[in-house]
């Protein structure tokens, strides 16, 4: 009885040490986060350079769709609102014409008026006959009256021209929204790629009629990666998120490269124990997924297996 409770105490401390000995408290793969990236227009590929594994920067032009109706489109629209420009100067020289004839009238009349009390003078006099000076007065009857006239007319003309002026505004203000609208279109045209990262997979090639929506390429952000491991219910009580930790990644020959590494999402859910992951206690059925954020030097893959250090 003695040597079966000796051989289990030992097997005890042999499973221990053992356990205690590794470098690791879970194990996982690499992920990364992943973009497909999407036609947003329709037409033919004009240009499309990116390959599968290259790398690409952010906001980085990598193909265009055709967009030569579009631009003709915003010729159009350029042309449709200069000639609005000029209908609007066009519209402003009118009422500055008749101001311009008004002034003139107003300016005879000040003359006139300056003769009438001159000519009065002279027959008072009677330097002149007094036709003359009924000549003046009935002079200025007229010029009264065209002043009269030139000011109803301005009055008129100013409110046909202020309807015309905002129809002409308004129209404006359309060409403007329908070339702004047409401005997004183009620049929709523009193959951008939303990340930094590595093409994973391309779905197209130049030359190609594509629609909007149709996928072009996946790009994943091989900058700041994940490592999704797997840790048992009473690991799980000593983890939490925002917690540091240590990343490892096999370097070949027993090497590993080691990463800083911090806790940004833990399952709330249980899952059965993936076959190939290896975890703490090698009876646990049911286990955790936890993930873990690093920063990563080009050297962790996609898919290559991890291990983390709590």
């Amino acid at each position: 009885m003695k040597k079966i409770f000796l051989l289990t105490s030992i097997a005890f401390v042999m499973i221990a040490c053992r356990n205690s000995g590794k470098e690791y408290d879970a194990t996982g793969t690499f992920e990364a986060t992943e973009v497909i990236v999407s036609a947003k227009a329709s037409g033919e590929l004009k240009t499309f350079t990116v390959n599968e594994g290259e790398n690409v920067k952010r906001n980085r032009i990598v193909g265009s769709i055709d967009s030569y109706q579009l631009r003709q489109k915003q010729d159009e629209l350029t042309a449709a609102g200069q000639q609005l420009d000029a209908n609007a100067a066009a519209t402003g020289s009118r009422q500055l014409d008749l101001r311009k004839q008004l002034a003139s009238i107003a300016q005879q009349i000040a003359n006139a008026r300056h003769e009438q009390k001159r000519f009065a003078e002279l027959v008072k006099d009677g330097a002149v006959p007094h036709k003359q000076l009924d000549d003046i007065n009935n002079q200025l009857k007229v010029l009264q009256r065209q002043l009269d006239a030139t000011r109803d007319q301005i009055r008129s003309n100013n409110r046909s021209l202020d309807e015309q002026t905002r129809a002409i505004k308004a129209q404006r203000q359309g060409v403007e929204a329908q070339k702004r609208q047409l401005n997004d279109q183009i620049n929709n045209t523009k193959i951008l790629s939303p990340i930094t990262g590595t093409v994973l997979e391309k779905y197209v090639e130049q030359g190609e009629f594509v629609v909007v929506g149709k996928p072009l390429f996946k790009v994943a952000n091989s900058n700041q990666m994940y490592i999704r491991a797997y840790v048992t219910s009473i690991q799980l009580k000593n983890i939490k998120i925002g917690q540091k930790v240590k990343v490892m990644a096999d370097y070949g020959d027993n090497r590993k490269k080691q990463y800083d590494g911090t806790v940004t999402w833990i399952s709330s859910r249980s899952e059965f124990t993936p076959k190939t992951i290896l975890t703490n206690d090698e009876r646990a059925d049911l286990v955790y997924a936890v993930k873990v954020q690093f920063k990563n030097d080009d050297y962790v893959k996609i898919g290559m297996y991890g291990e983390v250090k709590f």
